[in-house]
């Protein structure tokens, strides 16, 4: 298969689901396909990605996917620009299961990109007991079929939490059962993040890479999620913040019946990012140093490999636009709350949009061709050992969390919810994310102006926007990117205050 749905994309694409609440990988993260183009067909001279042990290279891949170094989104989003490390900083990455080989990958990871400093400060905790999958293959949503793609999730989440704040003592909480679309893996959750706030320092900053479509909750909808919202205060009250990814397929949301194949006829969002006192990470796609210019809306080919039409690029550029990729088809989370009224953090945007929470906050890199690599070894029998590229807004939310543990260290305390702080801002630390088209006149793919999901009209090929609407790009704030991406100097500056 071309791409895998994992948790909040992160090239391969899955959903997450949870117990009581389904959470589904699609809230996942995405990982490259590897399985297409595999007859080389022809295209740029130049690799798109460049992986850094030759012996796992996938040409195929390489030649029409591009992907990032940690160096290159340091570069790319300022973060060399920012003095600190987070020494004495604390994240925590809750995810379901875990991983069999996060130390190990991780230091595999450190190696080859932070070789001059100390190795990393990273712990495993799983507080229901740790998982003993002996491989990645099964059958359900739950259980060994879901490890490999919560594997990857977490290890997406270590590698780049790291990537961002390499001396931060890195926390991976592994939590079972897998989070379907439902909710009866939050119970859990919520109760191992409740015992992290309890047993970590004040200011650690939490990252989840999970959701549910708000409509999973149903009528219980305002009760569950306030027992939920508690554990989150809980953590403010205490100096800690807590970060979620809006997900990875537009505002078309996976309902939890027939097994999740279902999706609702009206945009949705997702939970908790949607939660108030959580600040929401969207996506973009970064273009650094490339710019794609698609003279085609037909990615593969008749025998399944690229088309260098659809993925074709220039050198040169930099630039972030809304991440709506209509190959795999995903695009970033966002939208209006149907469970929370609007906070007073958030009345002076959007006030056409009625007395909603709206979603997200912020946005970071997500893309697949454009997706961050990743080592990983867990798992040989379903997951090639090696070098991967993934996506998703799950690849922003650790990132953006790293980031803000940069901010604690140099404010000397914990921020808590750091929501009023970015909204009073307006958007003088982001970077804004403006409606674009991209490639020639009439190429569909390149109208990167909302969340709104593509589609193909059941041949793989014609490609349509969904029927369920989306939400329009806009200068400033606007519910597909937020306030845009940080600059990170000013982001750091601005919430470590004076």
């Amino acid at each position: 298969m071309r791409l895998s749905v994992r948790l909040r994309l992160a090239l391969p694409v899955a959903v997450l689901s949870c117990s009581a609440f389904v959470m589904t990988p699609a809230f996942a993260s995405v990982q490259a396909p590897e399985g297409a183009g595999r007859s080389g067909a022809a295209g740029a001279a130049t690799a798109a990605c460049t992986y850094p042990d030759s012996t796992a290279a996938v040409p195929h891949v390489q030649r029409y996917i591009h992907c990032y170094t940690p160096a290159q989104i340091r570069a790319a989003y300022g973060v060399d620009a920012v003095g600190e490390r987070g020494d004495g900083q604390t994240i925590v990455l809750m995810d379901s299961y875990g991983t069999p080989t996060g130390a190990h990958d991780l230091q595999v990871f450190h190696d080859r990109f932070f070789p001059n400093e100390p190795d990393p400060n990273f712990s495993e905790v799983y507080p229901f007991g740790r998982p003993n999958f002996k491989h990645g293959t099964g059958n359900g949503q739950s259980g060994p079929a879901a490890a490999a793609g919560w594997a990857g999730e977490a290890t997406l989440d270590i590698e780049w939490a790291y990537a961002m704040a390499p001396h931060a003592h890195i926390v991976l909480v592994g939590v079972p059962v897998a989070e379907t679309e439902g909710v009866q893996g939050f119970p859990n959750l919520f109760k191992a993040i409740s015992q992290q706030v309890a047993a970590e320092p004040p200011g650690t900053v939490f990252s989840m890479s999970f959701g549910v479509t708000e409509e999973t909750f149903a009528g219980a909808a305002a009760q569950q999620t306030s027992r939920f919202d508690a554990v989150f205060r809980q953590g403010i009250a205490k100096g800690d913040t807590f970060f979620a990814s809006s997900g990875d397929s537009g505002t078309l949301g996976v309902a939890k019946q027939h097994r999740e194949t279902a999706t609702y006829d009206h945009p949705t969002v997702g939970w908790p990012a949607s939660s108030p006192y959580v600040t929401a990470v969207g996506g973009t796609q970064l273009q650094y140093g490339w710019t794609w210019d698609p003279t085609s809306d037909v990615p593969f080919t008749a025998s399944g490999d690229f088309n260098p039409d659809y993925f074709n690029w220039t050198s040169g550029g930099n630039t972030n636009v809304v991440w709506n990729e209509s190959w795999l088809p995903a695009a970033t989370g966002g939208g209006p709350s149907t469970i929370y009224p609007r906070p007073s953090w958030q009345q002076g945007v959007l006030p056409n949009q009625g007395n909603h929470r709206l979603v997200p906050d912020v946005a970071w890199n997500a893309a697949v061709n454009g997706g961050v690599l990743v080592y990983t070894s867990f798992f040989p029998d379903v997951n090639r050992v090696g070098w991967h590229i993934y996506g998703g807004t799950s690849a922003g939310s650790p990132q953006v969390a790293a980031v803000t543990a940069l901010a604690v260290q140099r404010a000397g305390h914990g921020l808590g919810n750091i929501n009023p702080a970015i909204y009073e801002a307006s958007g003088s630390w982001f970077d804004d994310v403006l409606p674009v088209h991209q490639g020639a006149p009439g190429v569909i793919s390149g109208e990167l102006t909302s969340n709104q999901m593509f589609d193909y009209n059941g041949d793989g090929v014609a490609v349509t926007l969904d029927p369920v609407t989306g939400w329009p790009v806009l200068p400033g704030y606007d519910m597909t990117t937020g306030w845009g991406t940080p600059r990170s100097p000013e982001y750091v500056a601005g919430l470590a205050g004076p």
